[in-house]
């Protein structure tokens, strides 16, 4: 009976003991990786969300740059500005826009209701034709080469029978009653899928009179779609909702296919061999979050889908990247929470056998006492470590012994035993106290305990070291809330009845939070993030524990997030969705007369073509700047396009508003980027009254934009040129000797050809700018005198030049006709010459002449010999090289030429 007493006694310590020591371990390591998963999980989401925004953003600016085209340019045909029937101007009108615009229009035209075409389109080279089809050509569609002053050249190709009605974007805009696009097509030539922007032109009496149409490439999405995911190792899909069709991926999936017979196939979404991509599409349109953890085989992929609608535009974009991406940190904190519970469960084990020992020992030791007595050997005594049942037993039996051998021990030692038996157990309860206090300090987050009245009872060294503290005696009795949890962030009193850690032992419930702040010793605050969760005791609630940590850090970088989605990043002013918001909150009665200002950044294009988008990212930083500098505080600056800006003025009448204007112009007169000098298109109006819609003013000030580009486009163009020129000369003032000597000879030699006087000047204007692309060589390329001077890297940076000048001149009305001689003028008779290897008469005249001009100077200014025999040394280059390098004709006339001048 005893022996079964005994057993039940030890096993049920034994399991009591493991019970509570698993318990405490379990609810320390899931309070620690739950505050970390959820973390993780909240900043992934954030993120996703940022970059699905930010291609959507991007997307729908792509789209909306082919509408602003039409709406820019449709007035000037609807309101006759433009005679159509005058076939000069209308086709330096149509030339012009399109030269103006990315490659990605690759054509811009206008049909009429009567069937008639036309406009200017790039062909499969890219160079710019301009388009015909009216009762004089038959109803077919005639292409012409370009003229120097945008005039129809020659007929290049002559198409069949086309009735613009009958396409797609015509008839588009017939059946929306106004803007739309068309459905996607393959364009006719090259290889990528196409969309057009249409917008219908009416007559006086609102009947429709014809369509403007602007014709997009859409590769470019793509691409977007790549830079933009693949830092991530995430994909974006863009596809039709209706039909699944393919527009643009970053997977490198195929949008569409050429079938035997000819006929385009679009590729759809359920064709895809990853169909991840389509349950999620499928997961979104049951479940309508745009936002969401889908979960597959591979791994779980936050996913964002958008919408994006716009007239004759229904389509879905998504975005995904993988939790693996963000959750690395949360296997870390697993694998260190899991490092730490095996500590934690291997120091409780040893604890165990200590006290589960201690525990045990007094029973056994009363059996083998009570034996012993019973045998007759009273030296035994039992030992008395606790004050129950069984101690009182040990006392009990003691005292029999000590009265039966009372004579063989004495009192001294009975106390001596007893003093090293107590001594015993205060060790046992110090070891049990050290081994509890060194897993609660072994945690990242702070830990600490209060009892009913909101006392600390407890606190690991991670809380004393956050909150500025240098040991737990200083927390150890305080009322917690009064110590870090008194007051908002502001320094408002905190309520102790609104505390969330009250509540908790109040209530009887777990609360978090991670919007408040924790105060340190010093005064200051910090983001926190708590859980707060009641400490039970027989049923009833006796205090509370409180995990907390410092989430700083954690908070900037949301902020950072927030920041970016609704600013730009390039410029740092509010980008076209966080101006869209907040119109509204800026478009009412106080702020009446509230005018707009429309910016448009001239030489954009070329200032990325030419210098590289390093510089063009400049120009736009620096037009932000000046922007910003012009306006007041409180004034709305937003960059709604690539090179537009949007400015809302509240409060200002047109008065003040045209002050700031100037104020603006002023500020891009000084300004240069590279060899450019600033520029910008202004429009203005304002909205004085209620009954005016703010959408209306920014239209009108837009069209004063658009109108102030037109009117000042030649002279802007003008302005490049001339800073282009003298940048180059000012800092290398042989080049600027060389442009007019090589302008010299040429008019000199053109003459000799008995060349006309108009000839002669673009003779002249030709061999003055050849050499306009060098702006972009350093200087220590421009010292050497001869090609053959430089390393192989060096020549082809220098043999680059010719291109840069064609692309200089190209941009411009004014030096349109000059672009191929500068592109041409070192090619060579032989075609050994660069860029293009052009041989004999394939050569412009121009071009070859120039050559001859610019090596004899080279060679004339070469070296400090007498003038004569620098130019016999001349003479005679030209002479060995005609035939070779030069027009072996043009070579012997112009040294006859020379020989003759002075």
């Amino acid at each position: 009976m005893n022996s079964r007493k005994d057993f039940s006694i030890k096993n049920a310590i034994r399991i009591v003991f493991i019970l509570a020591m698993l318990l405490s371990i379990g609810g320390i390591g899931y309070l620690i990786f739950s505050g970390w998963l959820s973390s993780a999980e909240k900043t992934a989401g954030s993120i996703v969300e940022t970059i699905g925004e930010g291609i959507y953003n991007r997307v729908v600016s792509f789209m909306h740059e082919p509408d602003h085209i039409n709406d820019a340019n449709r007035k000037i045909i609807e309101n006759g500005i433009l005679d159509l029937y005058d076939e000069e101007s209308r086709d330096k009108f149509f030339v012009g826009v399109l030269s103006s615009q990315q490659e990605e229009i690759y054509s811009f035209s206008y049909g009429t209701e009567n069937g008639e075409y036309y406009g200017a389109r790039r062909n499969e080279k890219g160079v710019i034709e301009i388009m015909r089809n009216d009762v004089s050509t038959g109803g077919n569609s005639w292409y012409y080469s370009v003229n120097e002053d945008l005039t129809a050249g020659e007929r290049v190709v002559v198409a069949g029978k086309f009735d613009p009605r009958t396409r797609a974007w015509y008839k588009a805009v017939q059946e929306a009653a106004g803007p739309a696009f068309s459905p996607i097509y393959k364009h006719f030539v090259m290889s990528d899928l196409t969309i057009s922007a249409a917008w219908p032109i009416y007559d006086s009496d609102g009947n429709l009179r014809g369509v403007m149409g602007t014709h997009v490439l859409l590769s470019s999405v793509g691409a977007f779609l790549r830079d933009t995911v693949n830092n991530y190792d995430g994909y974006a899909i863009l596809f039709e909702k209706d039909t699944g069709a393919l527009i643009a991926n970053s997977t490198g999936v195929d949008n569409f296919s050429v079938l035997s017979d000819g006929t385009l196939k679009r590729n759809t979404i359920s064709e895809m061999e990853d169909r991840d991509i389509q349950q999620e599409y499928a997961q979104y349109a049951t479940s309508g979050d745009s936002i969401f953890i889908y979960g597959s085989g591979r791994e779980k992929l936050f996913v964002n889908v958008r919408e994006i609608q716009m007239p004759g535009i229904d389509w879905i974009l998504i975005s995904a990247i993988p939790e693996g991406l963000y959750m690395s940190s949360v296997v870390e904190s697993v694998y260190l929470t899991a490092l730490l519970v095996a500590f934690a469960l291997v120091v409780s084990l040893i604890a165990y056998h200590i006290v589960i020992g201690r525990l045990i020992r007094p029973i056994d030791d009363l059996l083998d006492v009570s034996a012993a007595l019973s045998s007759g050997d009273l030296s035994r005594r039992a030992e008395v470590v606790r004050n129950d049942e069984i101690g009182s037993i040990s006392e009990s039996l003691n005292r029999v012994a000590d009265k039966m051998q009372f004579l063989i021990n004495n009192l001294e030692e009975s106390v001596e035993e007893r003093t090293e038996q107590l001594y015993g157990a205060n060790v046992a309860l110090e070891e049990n106290k050290n081994q509890l206090q060194l897993i609660l300090d072994s945690t990242a987050e702070g830990i600490y305990g209060i009892d009913m009245d909101g006392r600390c009872t407890f606190c690991n060294i991670s809380s004393v070291r956050m909150l500025g503290y240098s040991s737990p005696a200083e927390l150890l009795g305080k009322n917690m809330h009064l110590q870090i949890h008194h007051s908002y962030r502001d320094g408002r009193p905190f309520p102790i009845d609104e505390c969330r850690i009250f509540m908790s032992i109040r209530q009887g419930k777990g609360f978090e939070a991670d919007d408040e702040v924790f105060w340190r010793a010093d005064g200051t605050c910090f983001d926190v993030e708590y859980h707060s969760y009641p400490q039970i005791r027989n049923g009833e609630v006796v205090g509370g524990v409180i995990t907390f940590m410092d989430i700083t850090d954690r908070k900037k970088r949301e902020a950072e997030i927030e920041y970016l989605s609704c600013h730009d990043v390039l410029t740092g002013l509010h980008n076209r969705s966080c101006f869209e918001n907040s119109r509204d909150k800026i478009d009412i009665p106080d702020n009446l007369p509230l005018s707009v200002v429309f910016a448009d950044i001239n030489g954009l294009k070329m200032t990325n073509d030419v210098f590289g988008h390093t510089a063009g990212d400049e120009l736009i930083k620096k037009s932000a700047e000046i922007l910003r500098q012009s306006c007041r505080k409180g004034d709305v600056i937003a960059r709604v396009g690539g090179d537009e800006f949007v400015i809302l003025l509240p409060k200002t009448d047109m008065g003040d508003a045209e002050k700031i204007l100037s104020q603006i112009k002023t500020g891009f007169s000084n300004a240069r980027i590279e060899a450019i000098k600033c520029s910008v298109s202004l429009g203005i109006d304002t909205k004085t009254n209620s009954y005016q819609s703010l959408e209306e003013t920014m239209a009108n000030a837009e069209n004063m934009m658009y109108r102030d580009k037109t009117i000042n486009r030649k002279s802007a163009n003008r302005d490049i040129i001339d800073t282009i020129i003298e940048t180059l000369h000012s800092k290398y003032p042989r080049e600027k000797q060389h442009s007019l000597a090589v302008s010299r000879l040429c008019g000199e030699f053109g003459i000799a050809l008995n060349l006309s006087k108009p000839e002669i000047n673009v003779l002249k204007r030709a061999g003055y700018l050849h050499d306009i692309g060098k702006i972009v060589l350093k200087e220590s390329l421009l010292s050497k005198d001869h090609l053959k001077a430089f390393t192989e890297e060096e020549r082809e940076k220098v043999k680059q030049h010719s291109v840069v000048g064609y692309r200089i001149l190209n941009l411009f009305d004014e030096t349109l006709d000059l672009a191929e001689y500068a592109y041409s003028h070192h090619e060579r008779w032989d075609g050994k010459g660069y860029p293009r290897g052009l041989e004999g008469e394939q050569i412009p005249l121009i071009a070859r002449i120039i050559s001859i001009a610019e090596t004899y100077d080279r060679v004339l200014n070469r070296g400090d010999g007498p003038f004569e025999e620098r130019k016999r040394a001349a003479l005679k280059a030209i002479k060995d090289s005609a035939g070779k390098q030069f027009d072996p004709e043009l070579a012997g006339l112009f040294v006859q030429t020379m020989d003759k001048s002075a």
